[in-house]
């Protein structure tokens, strides 16, 4: 399900001197959810569920620091990508929002959260394992996971991939799918284009390279106490009992978990409206 461009306002956000592409839709008087897509998207992951919650939301999307049309910042850790986060929040005056991040943008999610929770009314983190928090070393060692390690490695991914980077997410979005038409070959483009640059690409592998800085930043326990929905596809690997188990004991008190019923890594493409259901209900619950 492809929707049309022009339900969706584009625009270039300064912040702090970077330029980060910023996509809007839906009602300005309502809540407002703020999507982060992960690796290798856009912000066109949130396409579908943009459109199908445009009634009943303010919503918001970006392409994260180095992404597409979004300028680089100067770390790729987590922590300083939530920092900057920050700074575009308070640019655009947003107050109580809902941040929602997908895989990477899960992770960054995650570390926002710890430090800058008073932003935010609630938080969901979808189909993301975050470095330090269980279940991450059971990840690292899944042989289905083999490009943490290769993009790990410096300079070589960025020789061999750039200019094949259609041909590589092809194969993540028909092997990490269940739903296996979920990506139409426009998004698919789309998503190879927004990596076209070398150094977008980087960037990209460099949230990899990050991780070993990622695991000493969450090491610590912090104590959340915001409402925070973990999404997870049923297709996907890993039993979501045990991330949710991490979560709690990494200091995430009121998280809870759903499964999305036919769906691999790749939610949102793949079951929106699902999601959408699922978002909806988590939202509007009233916190305890």
């Amino acid at each position: 399900m492809d929707t049309a461009f022009n339900s969706f306002k584009h625009q270039q956000i300064d912040v702090k001197g970077i330029s980060i592409h910023l996509v809007e839709s839906g009602n300005k008087s309502k809540q407002t959810i703020l999507f982060l897509h992960g690796y290798p998207e856009n912000w066109r992951a949130f396409e579908n569920i943009m459109y199908i919650l445009k009634n009943d939301y303010h919503l918001l999307a970006i392409d994260l620091p180095g992404i597409g049309k979004s300028e680089q910042i100067t770390s790729s850790d987590k922590l300083s990508i939530a920092a900057f986060l920050n700074d575009l929040i308070e640019k655009l005056n947003l107050k109580n929002i809902i941040l929602v991040g997908h895989d990477c943008g899960g992770m960054i999610t995650y570390s926002f959260i710890r430090h800058f929770a008073n932003k935010i009314a609630k938080a969901i983190i979808t189909s993301t394992a975050v470095p330090a928090v269980e279940p991450w070393e059971e990840v690292k060692r899944n042989p289905h996971i083999w490009h943490f390690a290769f993009y790990a490695i410096p300079n070589l991914p960025e020789s061999l991939i750039e200019g094949k980077q259609r041909l590589l997410f092809d194969y993540y979005f028909d092997s990490l799918t269940f739903i296996k038409d979920a990506f139409s070959v426009d998004k698919r483009k789309s998503y190879a284009d927004a990596y076209s640059n070398p150094l977008s690409l980087k960037t990209s592998f460099d949230w990899y390279r990050a991780f070993p800085k990622d695991e000493k930043d969450n090491a610590n326990y912090i104590e959340v106490n915001i409402p925070v929905l973990y999404l997870k596809g049923d297709k996907d690997f890993g039993d979501i009992k045990n991330y949710i188990e991490g979560f709690k004991k990494s200091g995430l008190k009121n998280i809870t978990g759903e499964s999305i019923a036919n769906s691999g890594h790749f939610t949102f493409e793949e079951q929106p409206y699902e999601v959408a259901i699922a978002l909806d209900s988590f939202i509007k619950q009233k916190s305890k």
